[in-house]
């Protein structure tokens, strides 16, 4: 579809014959941002959290995303996830119209004219001549195409067809197969194992229906074509069909396609839930419920702002997936996601956020995590294809069910969630990888993960807070005994602190021991290394993972040397740039990583917003725009993206607390639409690039001197009042926020 014909697409759904007013959320949102670069972002359309997630695969179908801005399109997929790295999962059930002679082996086409929209994707296919629009619901994928005159245009159906790389975390075909059942209709299903998170074997069925009778269909196997009704094949061959038709010059034909977990039954049933809408009801629907989302939140800024804002909370809608209903492993009442692609990522900020803007939604979730506890015995962390999988540092959901009770989210049992925490710490699991924690038995007896454990200082700290997340639950639900457990064993991170090691005038830093107590010699280790899946530091430095200690900041500055020692360490780590690449980085602070995004609002356990305000704008500016390639890192099923949501409205939480710490918005004015008429405000009149400091705070009217809020201070309704200005004032001089060691 041409760009004109977009935009007066989009100017029929806006309007319905009305004058177009001024611009709605909904329209400044571009999902192609973050799909270049380092954000893997899926630029495709899908509804909120929808199973169908319906886009281009593009090139060697090697990108998380599918979809790449180089190399040919290889057709459209309906499962995808968004801003994850790793190996690639997913890329089901692909179709791709064409005209002429088919050719199995490549029938890809360079693309011209490409647009992206909200639910609404468009393409010209060069090779082919032919338009391209899609759009979806939860659970179908709505496909029109738009052919040149021509007796052998035709839609192939690729049953076999997953995204891969030539990598351990690559996905295998396992088995394939179609069915036709009319000259409008098609039945199939693709199995496929492996991926990112190294995942058993899931099946994706579906069932399609074009509104156009074909005048002849085949069947395919690997590179053989007949005229067979259906067929099969295990192992790497793939299976697919072709429908053929003769067209005249821009003759549309349209495509829904129904996918399922369950059946192929199950998939036309989702099916004819949308049977009766055509291309642009389908459309307009999703944009509805996009709406019903971007609408929680109303900000002022400049066009460009509120561009990144808007898409930011898209991306955090992405994933996880709801397949509520579509559970192909155990029966249940409780709702289902999957996708939890992971929740070492989004427990920081997408959850977070979710309870802000969505909390019903954000509920299931939790609930879902809790069931998946109880039909399989762990709790998910990196959940994708119906399987546990690739658990990075601690057992994060632990925080995600500490942070929804602390914030009063209603429905979940908590009971249960509090023994699924349990099990993580007390448990080893069989595949520390899969589930649970690695090397807990050993940690919860010598007070510390060992060096001889892969990924020991991540975990051992990491940890720390997982108990204190039981610890909390515990001691809410009236478990005093169990509380006061998981509170010492909360303190577990000074196991691991070595006070003798120095790093640029700094002393005291998380530092690996050997199981017989011994610390790792320092010719063999070093506070600067970053590693990975083996080594000490996940996706981190010790540099940076001594910053982790989110429920006991307050201990934390005191082993650095008390608020001075403090504050000249963070300024340390955000200013010194050598053996750092500063295109991710701000001095040693990882932007485009999650164990860095608290360490800018550290500042504020010693009272120094006008710090942190420094940073955090920094990073907005810099690091985050409208570009394709514009965000700092993968986005991780929106934690990117959620992070510069709460920093652009000046509020970012501390994650399993009822803490949020002020920071410095971009926008003039925010609004928190809560429900039941309730709104939370955001006034900063002022606010601009050069007046980045709070003056003064005031809450409700009354001055507030601390630099942060409680959650029940936001969800009650109300107004933060901040007086910006272009230099420091040290306006908080109030209470610290609250630390494990020094409760208020």
């Amino acid at each position: 579809m041409k760009n004109t014909e977009l935009f007066i697409f989009l100017l029929c759904v806006l309007s319905a014959g009305a004058v177009v007013s001024a611009k709605e959320n909904w329209e400044y949102v571009r999902p192609e941002i973050g799909s270049e670069g380092e954000g893997n972002v899926f630029p495709g359309v899908c509804v909120p959290f929808g199973m169908v997630k319906l886009g281009a695969d593009c090139g060697d179908l090697g990108s998380n995303q599918g979809w790449k801005p180089d190399g040919r399109i290889a057709g459209f997929s309906h499962t995808h996830v968004s801003g994850t790295g790793g190996g690639p999962k997913y890329g089901n059930i692909l179709v791709m119209p064409l005209v002429g002679d088919v050719d199995l082996a490549d029938y890809g086409s360079e693309r011209a004219d490409e647009s992206f929209g909200l639910n609404c994707y468009g393409v010209t296919l060069q090779r082919y001549g032919v338009d391209v629009r899609l759009t979806a619901s939860e659970r179908v994928g709505a496909h029109e195409y738009t052919f040149p005159a021509s007796s052998e245009s035709k839609i192939l159906f690729d049953a076999g067809s997953h995204l891969r790389i030539n990598h351990q975390e690559s996905q295998r075909l396992v088995e394939s197969g179609v069915k036709v059942l009319s000259d409008t209709e098609i039945e199939g299903f693709s199995t496929v194992e492996g991926g990112w998170n190294m995942g058993a074997p899931y099946t994706v069925y579906f069932y399609a229906r074009t509104d156009t009778p074909a005048k002849g269909v085949k069947v395919w196997k690997n590179d053989e074509m007949t005229t067979a009704r259906e067929v099969n094949a295990k192992g790497p061959e793939k299976t697919g069909a072709v429908f053929e038709y003769d067209t005249a010059d821009g003759q549309k034909i349209n495509l829904k396609v129904g996918i399922s977990y369950i059946s192929t039954a199950q998939a036309r049933r989702n099916l004819e839930e949308v049977s009766g809408l055509s291309f642009d009801d389908i459309c307009r629907a999703g944009i509805e419920k996009w709406s019903a989302v971007l609408n929680t939140v109303d900000v002022e800024g400049s066009e460009e702002d509120k561009t990144i804002f808007y898409t930011a909370l898209h991306h955090a809608c992405l994933n996880p997936t709801d397949r509520t209903g579509e559970n192909p492993l155990w029966t249940s009442s409780e709702p289902y996601y999957d996708d939890y692609y992971a929740i070492w990522d989004t427990f920081r900020a997408t959850h977070p956020l979710l309870t802000l803007i969505a909390p019903q939604r954000q509920a299931d979730m939790v609930r879902s995590a809790i069931d998946i506890w109880v039909h399989e015995g762990y709790l998910p962390d990196g959940r994708s294809g119906n399987c546990n999988g690739r658990v990075q540092g601690g057992s994060n959901a632990d925080i995600m069910i500490a942070d929804a009770f602390v914030k009063g989210l209603k429905g979940i049992d908590y009971e249960k969630g509090l023994w699924a925490m349990i099990k993580n710490a007390e448990t080893e699991p069989a595949d520390a990888r899969k589930e649970g924690r690695g090397g807990t038995l050993r940690s919860n007896r010598l007070g510390y993960v060992p060096y001889e454990v892969e990924r020991s200082g991540t975990r051992t700290f990491e940890n720390s807070y997982c108990d204190y997340a039981i610890a909390t639950v515990a001691d809410g639900l009236g478990r005093k005994s169990i509380a006061d457990i998981y509170k010492r064993r909360s303190g577990n991170w000074l196991n691991l602190w070595n006070d003798s090691i120095e790093s640029l005038g700094f002393f005291g830093f998380l530092w690996p021991r050997h199981a017989d107590g011994s610390w790792v010699s320092q010719e063999n280790y070093n506070v600067m290394w970053r590693q990975d899946w083996e080594g000490v530091c996940y996706e981190s430095t010790p540099w940076e993972m001594s910053f982790y200690v989110p429920h006991d900041v307050a201990s934390l500055i005191d082993r650095c040397g008390g608020a001075g020692c403090f504050i000249d360490r963070l300024d340390k780590y955000f200013s010194y740039e050598e053996a750092t690449d500063q295109r991710y980085s701000i001095g040693l602070f990882q932007v485009s990583n999650e164990p860095g995004f608290l360490v800018p609002v550290l500042y504020n356990y010693v009272n120094r917003p006008d710090k942190t305000a420094e940073i955090t704008r920094k990073v907005l500016a810099t690091r985050y725009s409208t570009r394709p390639d514009g965000l700092p890192g993968n986005d991780d099923s929106g934690s990117m993206s959620a992070w510069y949501a709460f920093q652009a409205m000046g509020l970012y939480p501390n994650a399993g607390q009822d803490v949020y710490l002020i920071t410095s918005p971009i926008f003039s004015r925010s609004v928190v639409n809560l429900g039941e008429g309730k709104t939370f405000e955001i006034l900063a009149p002022g606010a601009s690039p050069d007046n980045i400091y709070v003056q003064s705070v005031r809450l409700n009217g009354k001055p507030l001197g601390r630099c942060w809020l409680r959650h029940s201070e936001i969800v009650a309704g109300g107004t933060l009042e901040l007086t910006m200005g272009a230099t420091p004032a040290h306006w908080a001089d109030g209470q610290l926020p609250p630390s494990a060691s020094r409760q208020l």
